[in-house]
């Protein structure tokens, strides 16, 4: 039998496990050298994914997806995270969104305002104009 498929007591292979979740096995592998991850092996050596492996994957993919690196993920995850400790990550985390948020609203706002214009030169646009102005604190563009 392969290392990398499905096999006894409800455990995976590394490769059935990344197979599950559309990735690469390095990435388990490099998950676990970082301690994010600590399979069980089997007799033979190789790593055996349980239940709560799946879960942590999946928690790892949702928290990367919200735009947390590894290094945040791990200390959120970590068992010796206190409450507090996992708060003050937390709020460090959604200041950092709200500021790419910010970000990506003046970006669409002023995509949108080239949009709207009528001009062969986006400079000589209003709302191009009015976005400009307010960045630089020029009223004479506006």
């Amino acid at each position: 039998m392969k290392s990398s498929g499905d096999s006894g007591a409800g455990t995976t292979g590394i490769g059935g496990l990344a197979a599950r979740f559309g990735l690469a096995t390095h990435v388990l592998r490099h998950w676990e050298s970082m301690g994010l991850l600590c399979p069980a092996r089997d007799a033979g050596g190789r790593r055996r994914y349980g239940p709560e492996d799946v879960t942590r994957v999946a928690t790892i993919l949702t928290l990367k997806q919200a735009g947390l690196g590894l290094d945040t993920i791990r200390s959120l995850l970590a068992a010796t995270a206190d409450r507090a400790a996992r708060h003050a990550i937390l709020r460090a985390e959604a200041e950092r969104l709200r500021s790419t948020i910010a970000a990506a609203r003046a970006s669409l706002e002023l995509v949108e305002a080239g949009l709207d214009c009528a001009y062969e030169d986006a400079g000589r646009c209003p709302g191009h104009r009015r976005l400009i102005a307010g960045r630089i604190g020029s009223p004479a563009l506006r």
